[in-house]
């Protein structure tokens, strides 16, 4: 399952650049049992990986996008 919802993940930020709020949200809304943590800890491991850029926005949020 853990790989599923990141590669669910992958395909949300290839629309968009998101919050981990927003991320966690979009993957309850398709049915994942996920928490913010474990949204985090995936979106780090992918950032890891060179998957996943951050940035910091003017709200002071991290804002996820992939990498180019």
């Amino acid at each position: 399952m853990k790989r599923d919802f990141e590669s669910e993940m992958v395909e949300m930020l290839r629309e968009r650049e998101l919050t981990v709020a927003f991320i966690t949200r979009f993957l309850m809304e398709r049915g994942f049992d996920v928490t913010r943590q474990g949204v985090e800890r995936a979106l780090r491991r992918l950032a890891k990986a060179g998957l996943v850029e951050t940035r910091v926005g003017n709200n002071g949020r991290k804002h996820y996008r992939l990498a180019r």
